[in-house]
């Protein structure tokens, strides 16, 4: 069953170039997982700093070997997350 996973976070307007970098950076390895089906990158609209990843995996082995990756721990782990002032997310599975 696929697994959604959809991230909301939020930085400084001064982090904000570093954050995105990183992320459109993750969004090239994680392409290539062999079980990620999608991985979007977006700017929230209206909201400076703000941005939004929708990300869907085969399952949720999926996603856990994507949390597993090398270029997340280096990307996400401890570049983004230190940098953010909010982060949100939820995980579904598809019906």
């Amino acid at each position: 069953m696929a697994y959604a996973v959809i991230a909301r976070y939020h930085c400084t307007a001064e982090d904000e170039a570093i954050v995105r970098a990183a992320l459109l950076k993750t969004r090239e390895h994680t392409r290539a997982e062999p079980a990620n089906e999608v991985y979007e990158v977006h700017a929230v609209a209206d909201e400076p700093g703000g941005f939004l990843l929708y990300e869907r995996y085969a399952d949720r082995a999926g996603f856990e070997a994507h949390k597993a990756a090398e270029h997340f721990r280096e990307l996400i782990t401890e570049t983004v997350w230190p940098l953010l002032t909010d982060r949100s997310v939820t995980f579904a599975e598809v019906l």
